[in-house]
């Protein structure tokens, strides 16, 4: 098992005459109709984690919302189904505009809408960034799980237990019983860096090494807290840290940031916001 302070003493130094181009470009493929927070949410969190450029792809008819929503982040329109969900159509602009990108997120609030579903997994294969794939990202693997090999450059998979389930085509229970030996098997037979969230979030990579994390509370589990986790791990591999190490840290920085909230609001009244409003506080011992 490796220790935190092996993985944040890897975090890249900022150098004094650096420019916001130094710190990455996260491209956030993300929302829909009803799930516009978790766009907000996921993009938010990897400016405020330390990016120097941010941008949200959305649907054409989400981008007004985004756009009013949204300051620092920049929000762009693409194609979009009937649902309002990313099309198909979108998928050459949509690589087109990730080859100016460090890291792509790609997941939050996008739909199930079999379409863009199908245009997940077509970007995985062909956009050739690090990506960061999250909920109905992931999602768009069930019953096409081997279709993650087709990545061709680093790849982090942040699924909650339901999520891995859904995954994998098991019952929560064996997921949830055995979540660090599914965590390590599927991290080593896909190659990639798996986030296998829950109280004692494993971090496992394809060599075998596996971080278990301490931080976080029960008042983290409310809708949101997860997409703020993608875009800190989004941000972080971004920057240019490597994806099991930005993985790593991301989960020890948003479990911090949900405990110094749980201690002012109490763990009942808990809001992704206010993990939002917390990580200058966790991240600036960073800097």
């Amino acid at each position: 098992m490796i220790n935190i302070d092996e993985i944040l003493k890897s975090f890249p130094k900022r150098a004094p005459d650096a420019s916001k181009k130094d710190f990455g470009h996260v491209l956030v493929i993300a929302g829909s109709v009803g799930y516009t927070g978790a766009a907000y949410l996921t993009s938010q969190a990897a400016i405020l984690s330390g990016s120097g450029l941010v941008t949200l792809a959305v649907g054409k008819s989400i981008y007004p919302i985004m756009a009013e929503k949204l300051t620092e982040v920049m929000v762009k329109p693409f194609f979009e189904t009937r649902d309002y969900s990313l099309s198909l159509l979108a998928e050459k602009e949509l690589l087109a505009f990730s080859q100016n990108c460090t890291c792509a997120c790609i997941g939050p609030g996008i739909s199930r809408n079999k379409e863009t579903q199908g245009l997940v997994r077509s970007l995985l294969g062909k956009i050739g960034k690090p990506v960061v794939l999250d909920a109905d990202g992931i999602n768009a693997f069930a019953g096409n799980v081997e279709s993650l090999k087709k990545a061709t450059a680093p790849l982090v998979l942040t699924p909650h237990i339901g999520e891995m389930a859904r995954l994998l085509g098991k019952d929560i229970d064996e997921v949830k019983n055995n979540r660090k030996d599914i965590a390590l098997e599927f991290a080593h037979q896909y190659n990639i860096v798996l986030v296998l969230k829950g109280h004692g979030t494993i971090v496992a990579r394809p060599d075998g090494a596996f971080y278990v994390n301490e931080t976080g509370n029960v008042g983290m589990a409310t809708g949101g807290t997860g997409d703020c986790l993608t875009g800190m791990i989004a941000s972080f591999v971004g920057q240019g840290m490597d994806a099991f190490n930005s993985a790593a840290a991301g989960v020890y920085f948003h479990g911090m940031a949900g405990d110094l909230a749980a201690k002012e609001k109490g763990s009942l009244s808990l809001l992704a916001t206010d993990l939002l409003n917390k990580l200058p506080e966790v991240l600036k011992t960073l800097a």
